[in-house]
């Protein structure tokens, strides 16, 4: 009996400590919006239905007197009733009339989440379910805008209506009629799809973020569901920032219920990040410390071997990489012409020059990078593809490859020679316009690439001959070639005091790897000397100092700097008087123009000075002395490289055909040995007279009528 006294007043003494919930919804929702939407709620008034939407920032419930606070958390954990309040509020307040007697129906849309409920998708739990959140990602996939039933009206034999309301997924259906009396079962009901009621759905894939990465993790994904006014306003890959409801919905398994259920995100609203380098957060103390670096006296050496440090040499490929990942200025004209401003940069060379593992580095250190083999990529794979799948419920959807899940960053293409033809001739159009332009299965769209590109090659014959030139030592088409800013032709040459530097470089790096393993394998704490194979600026800190200066530095070119590139361009174009070959093209101005600002920018100055036009005319000397110098005249030819024929071998290929003519012309189809005897008398070798008949037989433009005979075919 003492005992359950004591409970009763135990329980007195509870329900005593109980506080009686005031806060009434309706009351504090009609007061936010008069007080913080009065403007928006009288242009939804004029506009309605045609426009149905309002936008609530989170901040600004948060902020909103006492009751901000607890308005705000019930966004956050029961925004589907919360939401379902502000809805309610709107209509029974006449803050917005329909014109008709059709009841109002809004769509309200809360922006300006806070960052601390933004998840990354690998972090979505159960406990998130029913939850406001978001989410930030890459649109992989996206299907078509198509109608969506959310009420299903049915008739029974009786002339009876019966609504079902829909939600995304399974179709659910009535049991039957639901007036009292009628026994009609479902399948004798019709579905009346015009008193039902639709929307506008869409589905979307969005992916995490590649700078969100940790070391070979694979990227994970959420379906999204749009609808109504949302749809229909990204592509694949636009990088989006989505504020959504956590739903599930139930997996099934030929038929088979099972107890683990999918998640999928309903979108509440959707913003697209147009900002380059967005999700890079700068501090004050950031800001600060790219400061003190920009005032190093050895910036620009500490930048350079802060790019791959256990690689030993290559300096001049390091600083073009680094100048890469600054980039110059993507300008639009006052026509609308686009010049792009990405660099985009071609590293030829012998096997084991370790092209790969640079590539790698510098895809690490971009904001936005992604790598892959060209081995393995297809062109769906590289720029964009329409691929049909249950994800689009059987019908055609977009994908978006490497190059488009770039944008903004750089695309690392290695093994580049090893890519079908049809693949590589998709690249023209995403390295020079910055643009993919798809129609396929009646999806017509256009997708962003604007990313710069670094692809590695290996000479067609396994190692590279700097006696023949090298349109003719790559598998890759002069049109592609041509897209490349800089081109760097890497060899393995033995060299003495070169060899034994680079052999104590990676020993060395050898060997503080395998002391950090045994440390760590014994227990010992010893202090290892890392500074031989560790970047002098951290990797943190490199990344935020280019996203910085991609954000804030514009440079402008200088008199000083606009004169040096000109001269350095007639310069050079001058070398071809006569009959001398073509040196530069108006396509290297361009890149002389690009990697200018990118130095500029890579020392964070607002101006392109001098000694910045000085350090790009002499990167750009070194690609053309590797790649454009013809050995056999001593001069620079750049049709090597734009249009795969060099001059002297356009000049055989004339001289070849005018013999073969004049002698046609007596009736008669000449020898090959008569012919080669008049090429080597007109200076031509006897070698080069041979291989310009095969190259020319091959091409169909010379036959053999006989065996011997040479013919010119019209």
């Amino acid at each position: 009996m003492t005992s359950s006294l004591a409970d009763y007043a135990s329980t007195g003494n509870q329900e005593s400590s109980i506080q009686i919930d005031t806060f009434d919804a309706d009351a504090e929702w009609t007061r936010f919006l008069k007080s913080r939407h009065a403007n928006d709620l009288e242009e939804l008034n004029r506009e309605y239905p045609f426009r149905r939407t309002l936008f609530i920032k989170y901040t600004d419930v948060e902020a909103f007197g006492v009751v901000g606070t607890r308005m705000a958390d019930d966004l956050l954990y029961t925004p589907s009733r919360t939401l379902d309040d502000i809805h309610d509020t709107i209509t029974t307040h006449h803050l917005v009339k329909s014109k008709k007697k059709d009841p109002v129906e809004l769509n309200i849309r809360i922006i300006n989440l806070p960052i601390v409920r933004r998840i990354s998708i690998r972090d979505i739990r159960s406990q998130h379910i029913g939850q406001l959140i978001s989410v930030e990602g890459i649109v992989r996939k996206s299907t078509e805008v198509q109608p969506r039933i959310t009420l299903a009206v049915y008739r029974c034999p009786s002339g009876h209506r019966t609504t079902k309301p829909q939600s995304y997924g399974v179709f659910a259906e009535p049991d039957g009629c639901q007036v009292d009396g009628c026994n009609w079962g479902i399948r004798k009901m019709e579905l009346l799809t015009k008193f039902s009621k639709f929307t506008d759905s869409q589905k979307l894939q969005i992916q995490e973020s590649p700078e969100g990465m940790k070391g070979g993790n694979q990227p994970q994904s959420i379906t999204c569901i749009l609808d109504d006014d949302i749809t229909g306003m990204v592509n694949p890959g636009d990088r989006v920032t989505v504020n959504a409801i956590v739903r599930t919905i139930e997996r099934r398994a030929q038929g088979e219920k099972s107890t683990t259920y999918d998640k999928y995100l309903e979108v509440i609203s959707i913003e697209i990040a147009e900002k380059e380098f967005a999700e890079i957060q700068i501090s004050e103390k950031d800001i600060e410390a790219i400061e003190d670096l920009a005032r190093s006296p050895n910036l620009r050496d500490l930048q350079i071997q802060s790019i791959a440090p256990t690689i030993f040499g290559m300096e001049d490929v390091k600083e073009t990489l680094m100048y890469i990942l600054f980039g110059g200025l993507a300008k639009v004209m006052p026509d609308g012409s686009y010049l792009r401003g990405d660099i985009h940069c071609l590293l030829i060379g012998d096997p084991g020059i370790a092209k790969s593992q640079m590539i790698r580095y510098v895809i690490q250190l971009s904001p936005r990078g992604i790598f892959t083999s060209g081995q393995s990529s297809s062109s769906a794979g590289l720029t964009a593809a329409a691929v049909k799948d249950n994800f689009g419920g059987g019908g055609w959807t977009l994908e978006a490859g490497a190059l488009v899940l770039a944008d903004m960053g750089v695309c690392g293409v290695d093994e580049m020679d090893k890519m079908d033809k049809e693949d590589r001739s998709s690249l023209h159009e995403a390295m020079e316009q910055q643009t993919i332009s798809i129609a396929k299965a009646g999806l017509c769209t256009t997708m962003k690439t604007r990313c710069a590109l670094i692809g590695a090659a290996n000479p067609k014959y396994g190692r590279f001959d700097e006696f023949t030139a090298i349109g003719e030592q790559i598998n890759m088409p002069p049109s592609l070639l041509s897209r490349f800013d800089v081109i760097f032709v890497l060899t393995d040459k033995p060299e003495k005091e070169y060899d034994h530097n680079l052999s104590g470089h990676i020993l060395k790096a050898h060997q503080i790897g395998e002391k950090i393993l045994h440390n760590k394998h014994e227990g010992i704490e010893e202090d290892i000397d890392i500074s031989t194979v560790s970047p002098p600026i951290s990797k943190e800190l490199f990344i935020k100092s280019i996203a910085y200066a991609k954000r804030a530095i514009f440079p402008v070119l200088t008199p000083e700097a606009f004169v040096i590139l000109q001269a350095f361009y007639e310069r050079v174009r001058g070398l071809s008087t006569g009959d001398k070959p073509v040196p530069i093209t108006a396509r290297s101005l361009e890149a002389l123009v690009r990697l200018s600002e990118a130095v500029a920018r890579s020392r964070f100055s607002k101006r392109i000075e001098k000694t910045d036009a000085e350090r790009t005319i002499r990167i750009v000397d070194i690609s053309l002395r590797q790649v454009a110098y013809d050995p056999n005249t001593g001069t620079y030819d750049i049709d090597g490289i734009a249009t795969g024929t060099t001059k002297e071998r356009r000049d055989i290929f004339r001289s070849l055909k005018e013999v073969i003519k004049a002698y046609s012309e007596s009736g008669s189809y000449p020898d090959e040995e008569k012919v080669i005897k008049t090429m080597i008398s007109r200076g031509f070798t006897e070698e080069k007279s041979l291989d310009a008949i095969k190259k020319l037989k091959k091409e169909n433009e010379i036959s053999s009528p006989r065996d011997g005979l040479l013919k010119v075919i019209a």
